[in-house]
């Protein structure tokens, strides 16, 4: 080879391999290497066996490579063979290699002939060979036979570009001479991967089987389908030779003889060989590993870089230590404490930029979700009015009354008020879920479910909900008319229901945003718009410069409706309607609406709100269920029933706004304040009064084996950078042969062509 240097890269890889392989995984590298491509009976496996000089292959019908075999080549004086799997183990006899690899197939597989991308790696030490590391992959076939699977075709197709696809591979394409080049399927495979031929060598077996006055003369001369390394012819033992036991080196003297025998090779006759066919695969995946040296230590340093602050936590790491614990169990409630206020305050470090999370969910919660929930619980018109005017007779008993009487308003306002306590609950759940998802994020280090429950815990207590429910006591407690923002008994006798429903912020625009209208195939298909949500009115745009209007709608008389969403569809859905059953678009007496998640839903409804646009109530519309005597009232029990209807809708109003100020205040104070003190407080001496510290601290399974899995792949890493720096590249290893000479002009194109490129 010329250098010593340079004669090191094969092992060096090998030593990479064997590295990665124990550990279990590659660390997504793609190391230097060359994969053995071939359709069943091309011939792979003998041309593998004469490198060796040794029968030590599986031999049979149908697959008999199920399970790639990385053969790693060493030149050595004694000549003998090792497993990865059975490293202590050295092979003199190969015939018990054969059986060790059939063994070790059928360990994985099974013995269906199913096949594995599981690797089986073996060296075998040789005078007789040179340096060189080949993977043996199972061969193309067609047709399933037997008992194998009857996708088989694909399996070992999506297995064979598993390897051949990584630009680090050289591919080492087998095809037989007696069959057609341009229907070969290692070629073929070959091409899809490696369009220019820069990274296939092909090799030609079984000339010595082609009919009579025929010869590859033109292929091994690179004429036909040219490639940039070109072809080389080899002369395997046939199937009588491999049944006799004819000795390998026979073979290799009988192959030397065709060639500068026969006419149509003796020309080429150096250039042809298993000799010179191993030679030359030592020789380029020698240049090969040299070419990609630096890229592959350079990616192991930055796989390192990432590991190194992880594994820092793992160093000089004693499991059973008690001193280890105590101070773990501190750190890692500090850290906790740290991490819990952070994701509730906002923290510029780590900021997620993919999904609302901790303090920035709740406060979707309090100011979008939970006004939502309580205009959700605005007042069914027609039962309202029925109530008042049952408060009004029954407070009146046999007499007519001549005045409104103020018992019923605080009757009916006592009834609403109960009400609100519904989307306060929810609104309580909703937190304290996102107080448990916050928890759940800051414990992912640690994972132990043990730690996380003694802090779950604080969120669970239904001293929460008693406190935050007080809020709707002491509205109910005592019903405050002298309120500033209260109308009063002499204008609510003046005001008329339309005026209070009339909208304020004329023109101004609440939301702009993307949204789906769904319609069916029939009438167009659903299509996604840019809207844009006024106090007055929702218009859709054909996208956000907002030019090519295409509606606008009236927002009078428009509520929303919840949709279920469709069997196959993807997002979130919410309708919108006209109460007086008119069409809402072309003829369309509903919207659908959706959005890609159930948060931009909720955030589209609490902008409706704003404008005005309230949703629909669960009721019961059954008119006949009514008795007959409420449908009609005496002119002044009307005025009166408007009357105390207007006070409601006054009184309601100010305690719906105080609840919206006072709930987020309450939970703000009596929940998320009170976690953060109880985690810098409390809970490290709770922890230690609710039990053995040692088992609280105990390393789980999952962890243990997280810990054991990541320092052994940091110490491969270190080990594979140690390797490559023991190497030099500085020097000049003896270079690829350029493709076999050509007289043709096509091949001499072709390669000008791949220089250019």
């Amino acid at each position: 080879m010329g250098n010593r240097g340079m004669e090191e890269l094969i092992p060096l890889i090998n030593k990479l391999q064997d590295a990665f392989s124990c550990i279990g995984q590659s660390c997504h590298l793609e190391l230097p290497q060359i994969a053995v491509v071939g359709g069943q009976s091309a011939g792979k496996s003998s041309v593998l066996e004469n490198f060796v000089g040794r029968d030590f292959l599986p031999r049979g019908s149908g697959i008999v490579t199920r399970r790639p075999l990385i053969l790693q080549l060493v030149n050595n004086k004694a000549e003998y063979a090792e497993f990865l799997h059975c490293k202590s183990r050295k092979f003199v006899d190969f015939d018990e290699v054969r059986l060790e690899i059939e063994a070790e197939t059928d360990r994985i597989t099974g013995s269906n002939k199913g096949i594995s991308p599981v690797p089986i790696n073996l060296r075998v030490y040789s005078p007789n060979v040179l340096n060189l590391t080949l993977i043996d992959l199972p061969g193309m076939t067609k047709v399933a036979v037997g008992d194998q699977p009857v996708d088989i075709e694909y399996q070992i197709r999506d297995m064979l570009l598993q390897f051949i696809s990584k630009e680090n591979c050289l591919i080492l394409a087998v095809t037989p001479a007696n069959s057609d080049l341009a229907n070969s399927d290692a070629l073929k495979i070959s091409k899809e991967v490696d369009p220019q031929g820069l990274r296939t060598i092909g090799v030609i077996t079984k000339l010595d089987l082609m009919d009579e006055g025929t010869d590859a003369r033109d292929i091994l001369e690179n004429k036909l389908l040219p490639l940039r390394r070109g072809y080389i012819g080899v002369v395997n033992r046939s199937q009588k030779d491999i049944d006799g036991r004819k000795d390998i080196k026979v073979a290799l003297a009988a192959e030397r003889k065709f060639f500068l025998s026969h006419p149509a090779y003796r020309h080429m006759a150096e250039r042809m060989g298993t000799s010179y066919l191993q030679k030359t695969l030592n020789q380029q995946l020698t240049n090969h590993i040299r070419d990609t040296l630096p890229a592959l230590r350079s990616k192991l340093q930055s796989q390192l870089l990432s590991l190194e602050k992880e594994v820092d936590e793992y160093k000089n790491f004693k499991p059973d230590d008690p001193a280890r614990k105590t101070k773990a169990l501190l750190q890692m409630v500090q850290q906790f404490g740290v991490d819990f206020e952070k994701r509730i305050e906002g923290s510029g470090d780590q900021v997620d930029t993919l999904e609302l999370s901790g303090g920035a969910r709740i406060n979707r919660i309090f100011h979008e979700r939970f006004p939502f929930e309580l205009v959700k619980m605005e007042f069914d018109e027609k039962e309202l009015r029925r109530e008042i005017s049952y408060a009004i007779k029954n407070i009146h008993g046999v007499r007519t009354g001549l005045f409104t009487p103020d018992m019923a308003f605080e009757a009916i306002v006592k009834k609403q008020l109960i009400k609100l306590k519904e989307p306060c609950l929810k609104c309580i759940d909703l937190v304290i879920q996102e107080l448990i998802n916050t928890v759940r994020q800051c414990t992912l280090k640690v994972d132990r479910d043990r730690r996380q429950h003694h802090v779950w815990g604080l969120f669970e207590h239904d001293g929460f909900v008693f406190q935050v429910m007080l809020l709707i006591d002491i509205e109910l407690s005592y019903i405050n008319t002298n309120h500033e923002d209260f109308i009063g008994f002499a204008n609510a006798q003046q005001r008329s229901a339309a005026v209070s429903k009339k909208r304020a912020m004329p023109n101004q625009v609440i939301r702009r945003g993307w949204l789906t209208i769904n319609i069916s195939i029939m009438k167009g298909g659903s299509k996604d718009y840019w809207f844009i949500l006024t106090a007055e009115s929702l218009s859709w745009y054909k996208d956000e410069e907002e030019k090519e209007k295409k509606f606008m709608l009236p927002l009078d008389n428009l509520k929303l409706r919840d949709v279920e969403k469709g069997f196959m569809s993807t997002k979130h859905t919410f309708g919108i309607f006209n109460t007086e059953q008119r069409n809402v678009y072309k003829d369309l007496r509903q919207i659908e609406l959706a959005c890609d998640s159930q948060e931009d839903v909720d955030s589209w409804k609490a902008s409706f709100l704003r404008a005005g646009v309230y949703p629909e109530k669960d009721q019961l519309e059954n008119e006949d269920s009514v008795p007959a005597d409420s449908l009609s009232m005496d002119p002044q029990l009307e005025r009166q029933v408007e009357t105390i209807r207007n006070l409601v809708d006054s009184y309601t109003g100010i305690v719906n706004k105080s609840i919206r100020d006072l709930m987020p205040k309450t939970i703000m104070h009596l929940m998320i304040n009170s976690a953060k003190e109880f985690i810098y407080s409390e809970l490290l001496a709770f922890l230690y009064s609710s039990g053995d510290q040692s088992s609280l601290m105990e390393e789980s399974a999952e962890q243990a084996q997280r810990r054991d899995e990541m320092l052994r792949m940091y110490h491969a890493l270190k080990e594979a950078l140690h390797i490559i720096g023991d190497i030099s590249t500085s020097t000049v290893s003896v270079p690829v042969p350029p493709p076999t000479p050509c007289t043709n002009i096509q091949p001499l194109l072709l390669d000008l062509i791949c220089k250019t490129l």
